[in-house]
């Protein structure tokens, strides 16, 4: 009887440690599903500013669940699963949404269909992560150094911060053909194959360190002279901008000639 209680409390306490990733995974849904509501009706400046809000706390959700999923050993198939349709709906559904209601309306069909254009290439950049980022055998595999297409995260988070960015500062240009071809634009980037870095490697080094404050450094100056929503259009403008730039160096430097195998002397290989 005394040795089955230990085992109860163990138990108890892995099935709670498994249902907390999974549980900020879904905040992040209520997160993007709350910004869809601020949305309907005849919304204002205002909720199109708090709806960007709340997709920022969806992306904070979606970040830290991982990142607890990991500490707690709790990583499991389900869990990369249910990120990725939390994604569809807080990155995918909501910023469409949002768009379309704040600008692209204005546009008719045409608009609807750039909205969901967004939508679609979202999902199918997701679909394709999930086959790329699972073993044969179903289990997660290790991230790389690089991620196939713009992570929807990114890609909402870049139209979030243009939406904020005029609704408060008006430093930006809201015309629907603008924000048509920006929606077009991020849809391309999230199905492309152009490689974008994960920073899941990132190293603290003499360099890095030195990146990250200049980095952080331009991103405080803009954000005191314009509006803190432009500076983050602008570091994410960078980001974009850093993967089409080491993409088209790829594609320009020289392929590494066939490695051939050893020969024997007596001419087999």
């Amino acid at each position: 009887m005394t040795t089955s209680t230990p085992r109860v409390r163990k138990l108890s306490l892995g099935k709670t440690l498994f249902i907390l990733p999974n549980f900020l995974t879904l905040m992040s849904v209520l997160s993007g599903f709350n910004a869809i509501l601020r949305c309907m009706g005849e919304p204002t400046d205002d909720d199109f500013y708090t709806a960007a809000l709340l997709i920022m706390l969806a992306a904070f959700f979606d970040t830290i669940d991982g990142r607890v999923a990991r500490l707690t050993k709790t990583q499991s198939a389900l869990g990369v699963q249910l990120d990725s349709l939390a994604d569809v709906l807080s990155f995918g559904m909501a910023p469409a949404v949002i768009a379309y209601r704040w600008s692209l309306h204005e546009l008719g069909t045409v608009g609807q269909l750039i909205a969901f254009g967004y939508l679609a290439c979202g999902a199918i950049r997701l679909a394709r992560f999930n086959v790329l980022a699972t073993a044969s055998d179903g289990s997660p595999t290790k991230p790389g150094k690089y991620i196939l297409g713009l992570p929807i995260p990114v890609a909402a988070a870049i139209l979030i911060c243009v939406i904020v960015a005029h609704v408060r500062s008006h430093t930006l240009h809201g015309s629907p053909p603008v924000i048509a071809g920006l929606v077009a634009s991020l849809s391309a980037f999230m199905v492309s194959r152009i490689p974008f870095r994960s920073f899941k490697d990132l190293k603290l080094n003499a360099r890095t360190t030195v990146a990250v404050v200049v980095t952080l450094a331009a991103t405080g100056i803009v954000a005191l002279k314009v509006h803190p929503s432009f500076a983050m259009v602008v570091l994410m403008a960078c980001y974009v901008t850093i993967g089409l730039v080491e993409f088209v160096v790829s594609l320009a430097r020289p392929a590494a000639p066939p490695t051939t195998a050893p020969v024997k002397s007596d001419g087999t290989p």
